[in-house]
């Protein structure tokens, strides 16, 4: 699928918003939002009347291969994320397949990525309620929680904080999530999934 090389791209990180949510597995898409808007230098702030917190930059190196891109936080609680994440991309104009939904993934082992465009939703509420809200052409970044130990429900294993040993390597984990992205938007999908896919 071929995007308008001009038109911006909409990089989503799902998460809950407040700080109990805060060190949650499920808030890895806010920790690589975090991380990619103080790379271009932003400050989250709300957006309008989107259910949201948004910054606006451009991403790559000057010239050609830069790309205008709007970092976003939906604020609505992640089983209602696909609402402020369509407000926005109607508001920017971003093209269905340049939106970038970054979110946990239970079927990853920890740590590892996966990038795909489209696709099921995997039982992630999340991505459930964006496809609802925009369908399901859009990018995503996987990031790997792995799956519950023992008997432990997922919902309860979700949003827990990373134990002791995850967050050893989760800034390491944050950082290559976020350099995929931005290979995702600069590059395009096939260079980031040989590079990031493991």
């Amino acid at each position: 699928m071929t995007t308008d090389a001009n038109a911006p791209w909409l990089i989503v990180g799902l998460g809950n918003p407040g700080p109990e949510y805060a060190m949650n597995r499920h808030n890895v898409g806010f920790m690589v939002a975090d991380l990619l808007a103080e790379r271009i230098g932003g400050r989250f702030k709300r957006a309008g009347k989107a259910q949201a917190q948004v910054v606006e930059g451009r991403i790559g190196p000057p010239g050609p291969g830069n790309r205008r891109v709007i970092l976003a936080k939906p604020m609505s609680y992640m089983n209602l994320s696909g609402g402020p994440v369509n407000a926005l991309r109607d508001f920017y104009k971003v093209p269905v397949a340049n939106v970038v939904a970054v979110h946990d993934e239970l079927d990853i082992d920890y740590g590892t990525l996966r990038l795909k465009l489209g696709g099921g939703d995997n039982g992630h509420n999340g991505l459930k309620s964006i496809t609802k809200a925009m369908g399901a052409d859009y990018h995503r970044v996987r990031f790997g929680i792995g799956r519950p130990p023992g008997r432990m429900q997922v919902a309860d294993f979700v949003l827990k904080d990373f134990s002791s040993a995850e967050r050893k390597e989760l800034d390491y984990f944050v950082d290559r999530a976020t350099d995929a992205v931005e290979c995702l938007v600069i590059e395009g999908l096939e260079r980031a999934q040989s590079t990031y896919n493991s």
